[in-house]
């Protein structure tokens, strides 16, 4: 019981905090199941565990977060496993072999646990170095006859510490750990090793791999260009083949590569100076009955909206500042977790207070009658909020470009041209991207 309150409330807010997007099959995976994630976002990314499945899942944390007030007393409750760390106290290392013991009691078992084997969260471009303990755990339990699969679930963030940004949580086909299991003793090292790198390439397939952050503008805008060409929508997978096209295109044509790098990153500042973010902008015809209709619909929806925008706005501005202020100094793998807890004890306080606040200076009735409205009242002003930001957006685009045909014919030819070049791309460097990728 206390473990799906936890799953429902912290899912909701999770979706509440993210736009939260899943890639997954339809069924979920049953029987002894390991997930396996990368970790660039602190406890935010073991909680999005709690969207991905409905299945009683087995945490695996480091030990320091069990001693944390709140932290350590949900850890509890849900009966997550400690892992001790070399760099939290070497004299506690010993206590991992229970922990392992209790991880592959729990797969025998057929449960389903998540761990993280980068070790640590982080803020680097790329998939850390694994350790070998999801390994360990899994040809353990397998030894022991449970028919285990790992699962790799991608994490990938827009912007993970800012608030409505996007996230998407990507998951890649299981791995059969039969296959990994070693003759004897003696092979058993070389296993784990083997399901390790198995593991690592499954996290690789699900998640962005780049050199430097300064790679991810170049790959966002080479597959805006392409979906723009194939007339489809972006893709998550596609955008993963171009981070890894543009570490490969850099490798082997240098040369071509920084030419088409500096024609990317102008087109770029160009559209960022006509405020459009995608070609589509470009390619909108403004007429009469598309733009009269747009006009109405959008002034009844701030007329009737926006009194009750500006009540939340009053009711709300001090506890959505609050956590913006309380994670100001925190390492940026943290800022999310930081902002997403105090956020979420903000927001029962506030909702208490005002509660209070009704009764005290009201009745008992508008007490019960505020406790009901703040929730919707909340959410409201998050949707009005954005609606707003949106239309501030399209209005800019309308008197940007509505009545400069030319400058529109010319940054659309200049991006179709892009865009073609990044379709001849793709096709050129498909069959590479294939042929790595083969064990």
């Amino acid at each position: 019981m206390f473990y799906a309150f936890v799953r429902a409330v912290v899912a909701l807010c999770l979706r509440l905090f993210y736009r939260v997007k899943v890639n997954a099959p339809a069924l979920e995976p049953d029987g002894p199941v390991l997930f396996v994630g990368n970790h660039p976002n602190g406890l935010i990314d073991p909680a999005l565990v709690f969207i991905l499945t409905r299945r009683k899942v087995t945490f695996l944390a480091k030990a320091p977060l069990f001693r944390m007030p709140v932290i350590g007393w949900l850890l509890k409750g849900l009966d997550a496993l400690p892992v001790y760390r070399k760099q939290d106290d070497p004299a506690k290392m010993g206590g991992n072999e229970g922990t392992l013991e209790a991880a592959k009691g729990a797969l025998v078992q057929g449960r389903a646990i998540t761990i993280f084997p980068e070790g640590k969260s982080h803020s680097e471009p790329g998939l850390a170095e694994l350790k070998t303990g999801a390994a360990r755990i899994a040809v353990s339990a397998a030894k022991a006859g449970a028919p285990v699969r790992i699962v790799p679930v991608g994490l990938t963030y827009a912007e993970k510490h800012v608030f409505r940004s996007e996230v998407l949580i990507d998951v890649g086909p299981a791995i059969d750990v039969q296959d990994f299991l070693p003759a004897d003793a003696a092979a058993e090292p070389d296993a784990v090793r083997a399901l390790t790198e198995r593991i690592a390439s499954g996290l690789r397939a699900v998640t962005l791999n780049l050199e430097q952050w300064a790679d991810l503008p170049l790959a966002q805008l080479a597959e805006q260009l392409f979906a723009f060409k194939q007339g489809g929508a972006l893709d998550a997978e596609r955008l993963r083949l171009w981070a890894r096209g543009v570490q490969m295109f850099r490798a082997q044509e240098p040369e071509r590569f920084e030419s088409l790098r500096a024609q990317l990153a102008g087109f770029r500042h160009r559209m960022a100076l006509v405020q459009a973010t995608g070609l589509e902008d470009l390619a909108l015809v403004y007429r009469p009955g598309n733009v009269v209709p747009f006009v109405v619909k959008n002034v009844l929806a701030l007329a009737l909206g926006l009194p009750l925008f500006a009540l939340g706005l009053g009711l709300f501005w001090l506890p959505y500042q609050l956590p913006r202020l309380a994670s100001r100094n925190a390492e940026l793998d943290v800022q999310a977790t930081v902002k997403f807890l105090t956020a979420f004890v903000v927001a029962l306080v506030w909702w208490g207070v005002l509660t209070a606040a009704a009764a005290v200076w009201g009745s008992a009735l508008l007490s019960v009658a505020v406790f009901l409205a703040v929730p919707p009242l909340a959410l409201f002003t998050l949707y009005f909020a954005e609606r707003w930001e949106s239309l501030q957006r399209d209005i800019r685009v309308f008197f940007t470009l509505g009545n400069r045909a030319r400058l529109k014919r010319l940054l659309l030819a200049d991006g179709e041209r892009l865009a073609l070049e990044m379709e001849r791309l793709a096709d050129e460097y498909r069959p590479r991207l294939d042929a790595a990728a083969q064990p």
